[in-house]
């Protein structure tokens, strides 16, 4: 608890402008980066056709993670759906550096969405704990944990 200057007790974990302004700006920035690189999977002459067809599951699978890729941008920006929208992200994620080791053997190529699974959790992370101190600041004082 911290005392302000007229001794009243403000709990320490309220949440700030700068930490809601945080918040949007990462949620902004997954979800135009997801929508940007799920819509290059519809492109039939992106680089992606030729990967895909590398993996061996068909075309089909590209525009599946294209769909999940935009599906979970969009979630990303609902605060309801936000860590719904985090985790199919991040799962596309596991599924990229899984491809990237098990069928092509290339774990150098696997850190690139290894590290954006990383990125991910931690705007998971922060957007979850700002979203968390809101509902409770929402709660008269008395009835909080």
């Amino acid at each position: 608890m911290i005392v302000k200057d007229s001794f009243q007790l403000v709990p320490e974990e309220t949440r700030s402008r700068q930490d809601v302004l945080i918040t949007w700006i990462l949620r902004v920035a997954v979800a135009v980066v997801f929508v940007s690189v799920g819509s290059s999977k519809f492109d039939a002459t992106s680089m992606w056709v030729k990967l895909f067809d590398q993996i061996g599951f068909g075309q089909w699978f590209r525009y599946l993670t294209g769909i999940l890729q935009i599906a979970g941008a969009l979630l990303v920006l609902v605060p309801r759906t936000f860590l719904a929208g985090i985790g199919l992200l991040a799962l596309t994620m596991v599924g990229a550096a899984a491809i990237w080791i098990a069928r092509f053997g290339q774990v150098g190529n696997a850190v690139i969405p290894l590290v954006v699974l990383a990125a991910l959790l931690v705007v998971g992370a922060h957007g979850s704990r700002v979203d968390r101190q809101g509902r409770l600041e929402d709660v008269p004082s008395s009835d909080r944990p």
